[in-house]
């Protein structure tokens, strides 16, 4: 048994890279943070600098994909006795040509990536929950200091994106194991300090707890939502962590019956209020682009929006359901797979693409995912009815005098009316809102056909449909 002492994730890799070149098992290595770790009669042993026991022939050079690299330096950051001998077994088993150590359905790949999580949520809270005050002008001394108490080892990682933010402005952050300082231009470690040293009077701090206490609503109090946004561990070294204890006990003995305006009980005579509930709706700004709208949540997995393409004043518009995958990264509507079988109809049709107007009900692509593939996933009728106003705006734009749809969620689109379905208005054309409309299969309707009769069934009826618009057109 061989011991290696590293207490860093570089002296790791360097000790790691040794071994595996001269195939030392995992079994065979006793890895430690420190000569006082480990077994008091432990072989007394060095970093990867000592002499190391040629247990097989030197084997090939160690060669790790990057995404495995990264994986390992997050989880060596992970608070854990075991970590360096557990990475270590990562890497042999990699070496070993066992690929599946990096899938989370591995014994070993489900705890690394734990790890990493972990890791990566402790980076996230300490962004979040580190607190500085700022003291009085002295030379030499950082102008801000914070304390912070981390599960993990994240301070250097955490301590280059404060760097970043923060710019020329010197500070220093304490926790129990290590500081470091920045002195507007470079990063500096220093031995741990004590609490106390970011014990300081900071008036910036003062007037932020008088802020917190006047928007404090004792009526509006949710302790638990309130403890479950920010975990307790934190309560303790943020400013305000000193007063809501309080203020929350206050609104539990009265004040969340008394917190509301006191003008409403000076009132004399009727104290209702009328007003209409148009009035009562909050001002909010309203998206006045595509790109800026979110009223609805599909545009946080979408990759843009995609908006409608063709003539100012196409006399025929084609109405889609969604983007789809491709649409989704071209930006541009029928360009996948359905596209292809639109153009393929278009051109049976006799009607030319670049003569119609072509957009969709939703304008975000909506998905879920199989393995690596994004798939489809039909709107909800909210979604629809949130992304009706840009349909809106390109209907009264474009003034077609007929509207396609292309299946149930346009036509319900079209229709405003989340009731329609397509056997109802399928066997011919109709007036709305004077303009014809003609509803048919979408051409991804097509391609999901179970066989081919299924298929040039549907087919038929899109290409059918585009020459009732022109005959339309004609008449």
């Amino acid at each position: 048994m061989m011991r290696q002492v590293v207490q860093s994730f570089d002296a790791w890799r360097a000790a790691a890279r040794e071994l595996i070149a001269r195939r030392v098992p995992p079994e065979s290595v006793e890895w430690a943070s420190s000569e006082a770790d480990g077994d008091l009669f432990s072989a007394a042993g060095g970093g990867p600098s000592a002499a190391l026991p040629a247990i097989a022939p030197a084997g090939p050079e160690l060669r790790l994909p990057r995404e495995l690299m990264e994986m390992l330096a997050s989880a060596a950051c992970f608070s854990a006795a075991d970590r360096w001998a557990f990475l270590y077994k990562v890497i042999w088993r990699w070496h070993l040509g066992e690929r599946d150590v990096m899938s989370a359905a591995d014994r070993d790949g489900a705890r690394l990536y734990g790890m990493v999580k972990a890791v990566h949520r402790e980076e996230h809270d300490m962004h979040a929950y580190v607190r500085f005050r700022e003291r009085k002008e002295e030379d030499g001394a950082p102008r801000f200091v914070a304390w912070f108490e981390p599960t993990h080892e994240v301070l250097p990682q955490v301590a280059r994106h404060f760097a970043r933010r923060m710019g020329g402005t010197t500070w220093m952050i304490a926790t129990p194991t290590a500081t470091v300082l920045w002195d507007g231009e470079h990063l500096h470690d220093a031995p741990a300090l004590m609490r106390s040293a970011a014990d300081i009077d900071d008036a910036g701090e003062a007037l932020w707890l008088t802020y917190y206490r006047s928007i404090f609503n004792p009526a509006r109090l949710n302790a638990d939502l309130l403890r479950s946004h920010i975990p307790s561990r934190f309560w303790k070294n943020l400013p305000e962590g000193a007063i809501v204890p309080s203020m929350v006990s206050a609104a539990a003995n009265g004040e969340r019956r008394t917190g509301q305006t006191m003008t409403v009980g000076q009132r004399r005579g009727a104290t209702t209020i009328d007003i209409t509930p148009e009035r009562a709706q909050p001002q909010r700004e309203q998206p006045d682009s595509l790109d800026q709208c979110r009223r609805c949540d599909l545009w946080r997995n979408a990759t843009q929006a995609v908006s409608g393409v063709g003539p100012k004043k196409a006399r025929i518009m084609l109405v889609g359901e969604q983007p789809g995958d491709q649409e989704d990264l071209q930006g541009l509507p029928f360009v996948g797979p359905a596209g292809a079988v639109l153009d393929r109809a278009l051109a049976e049709a006799g009607v030319e693409r670049g003569a119609v107007y072509l957009t969709n009900a939703v304008k975000h692509f909506k998905w879920e995912l199989r393995g690596k593939r994004r798939l489809h996933k039909t709107p909800a009728q909210r979604e629809v009815s949130a992304c009706h106003v840009w349909l809106e705006q390109e209907l009264a734009k474009v003034k077609p005098d007929v509207v396609v749809a292309l299946g149930a969620t346009a036509l319900k689109s079209v229709l405003q009316d989340s009731g329609a379905t397509m056997s109802a208005v399928m066997d011919a054309p109709f007036q709305h809102e004077g303009r014809w409309v003609i509803a048919v299969y979408h051409p991804s309707f097509v391609l999901r056909a179970r066989d081919e009769d299924s298929r040039r069934q549907a087919y038929e009826v899109i290409v059918a449909g585009l020459r009732e618009a022109l005959r339309l057109l004609g008449d």
